[in-house]
């Protein structure tokens, strides 16, 4: 069986940001993140899973991952949720 990539973003409960990134093992890496393993999130936490993303290769992941961190991706991010952002009182 082929192993998948996931793009994921987590949101912030403490300051409202999203983290964007992929993994081999979507759910060991969110496991990183919330016990303050992951240096860039650790003083974020608790960080929850808003969205993710599946690829067949690497390359297609890290190319997905760095459009979702640009201006037009964050667009695209906001869009498509849209309606968990307006049921959390984000927007």
């Amino acid at each position: 069986m082929e192993q998948y990539y996931y793009i994921y973003v987590l949101h912030s409960k403490k300051d409202g940001k999203n983290y964007t990134g992929y993994t081999k093992n979507l759910k060991l890496r969110l496991h990183e993140h919330n016990s303050g393993q992951v240096e860039s999130t650790r003083n974020r936490l608790p960080m929850i899973l808003i969205y993710f993303e599946g690829c067949l290769n690497q390359q297609d992941a890290t190319k997905r991952e760095k459009y979702l961190k640009t201006h037009y991706g964050k667009m695209y991010l906001k869009n498509r949720l849209k309606q968990w952002y307006k049921e959390s009182n984000l927007i």
